[in-house]
């Protein structure tokens, strides 16, 4: 499996990483499971949210005792300073960590920046001076917002939808984080269910050296098929390239 560094972020992580939406969705004993058997296969990447019910409190289980050995990205979806920083206590009890190596704005509807009058962009920036977190993050689904995001210089790492279904604006912004340093962490590589071929979905992914997929995993079954990629990814070989041209009409 292709080691990708993230960004200016100097994050190394292999190109697999978990998506831990889903795992609010089982017992603490199955998630520490699952996130344990991630771990031993090779996964180093974690992301979850403050958003996600219980999915951060499961993290914080599964990695005690190792925290310096993953990378754990979270989010909040404060629209105030005072709700920042109350996710953002939250998150670090519920992970029981010192530290969040990634936290993100989720689903921001607009840029923050500086001296914008909200003060949002001062707390992620006061975070990090106090060393809460240690790279400064955004998620977004409204493609203008992505770019404005990826345009500012603002922001270390952007999370956008991204599969072989994306069209070329999509491919634009991919090439336009890379070309600005920003780490480009792809969410929804299976298209929210709409691809159901995991070997055609990271042979693609894996024409994009600089971004890590986070596939939403719930079932060690669907862990062990993205598991089976970190010899190698599947080839973007003529079967798969036809069957993506076909996907796409």
């Amino acid at each position: 499996m292709r080691i990708i560094e993230l960004g200016i972020t100097g994050i190394r992580t292999p190109q697999n990483a978990f998506g831990a939406l889903p795992i609010q969705r089982v017992s603490d004993q199955e998630a520490v499971a699952l996130l344990q058997r991630a771990f031993e296969g090779g996964m180093r990447y974690f992301d979850t949210a403050r958003s996600y019910s219980d999915s951060e409190h499961k993290l914080g289980l599964a990695f005690a005792g190792m925290r310096e050995r993953v990378f754990i990205a979270s989010k909040t979806m404060a629209a105030t300073p005072e709700d920042f920083w109350r996710d953002l206590r939250t998150s670090l009890q519920e992970l029981d960590t010192s530290y969040i190596d990634v936290y993100q704005f989720h689903m921001m509807k607009q840029c923050w920046r500086p001296g914008d009058g909200t003060g949002m962009y001062e707390c992620m920036m006061q975070a990090k001076g106090q060393g809460l977190i240690r790279h400064i993050g955004a998620t977004a689904h409204l493609l203008s917002v992505a770019f404005e995001i990826a345009e500012s210089g603002l922001y270390e790492t952007l999370q956008f939808p991204f599969s072989y279904l994306s069209g070329p604006e999509e491919e634009r912004l991919v090439n336009l984080c890379a070309d600005r340093g920003v780490g480009f962490v792809c969410m929804k590589g299976m298209a929210g269910g709409l691809i159901t071929r995991s070997d055609a979905a990271m042979a693609f992914m894996d024409q994009y050296p600089q971004v890590p997929p986070i596939w939403g995993i719930q079932r060690p079954s669907e862990l062990e098929e993205w598991l089976s990629c970190m010899d190698g990814a599947p080839e973007f070989d003529e079967e798969i390239r036809a069957f993506v041209e076909r996907e796409r009409t």
